[in-house]
């Protein structure tokens, strides 16, 4: 594949489209979902010591769901989160084990100034 060709590739797929799905009609609204597109690219060549070249290229796209708008029929628009519950539990993993590794010490102290008094 040539580099042009790579290019168009990523350009079609960073496209609008992929931000906005398709709108959804649910009586008098419309609901637009989004989400939030991430993509890298790299490529290269060269030539090695028997004078061969050589070259390669790739592509890496991430697509999350961030949530949808409702476009009510009277002119409102909302916005409503799409709420990651993976993200949720690992927030509160994180807080609970820094809440044991900073208390931890403390409760010790405290318990081991009780057994002495």
């Amino acid at each position: 594949m040539n580099p042009q060709e790579l290019i168009g590739r990523v350009q079609e797929s960073l496209a609008a489209q992929r931000v906005f799905g398709e709108p959804i009609h649910v009586g008098s609204t419309t609901i637009l979902p989004a989400a939030v597109v991430r993509g890298g690219g790299g490529g290269g060549g060269g030539q090695n010591d028997a004078g061969a070249n050589g070259g390669g290229g790739g592509f890496g796209l991430n697509v999350r769901p961030t949530g949808v708008f409702a476009v009510h029929g009277d002119g409102q628009v909302s916005w409503h989160p799409a709420i990651d519950v993976n993200r949720v539990i690992l927030g509160g993993q994180i807080v609970a084990a820094t809440a044991l590794l900073v208390l931890g010490p403390v409760i010790r102290q405290w318990i081991a100034r009780r057994l002495a008094a």
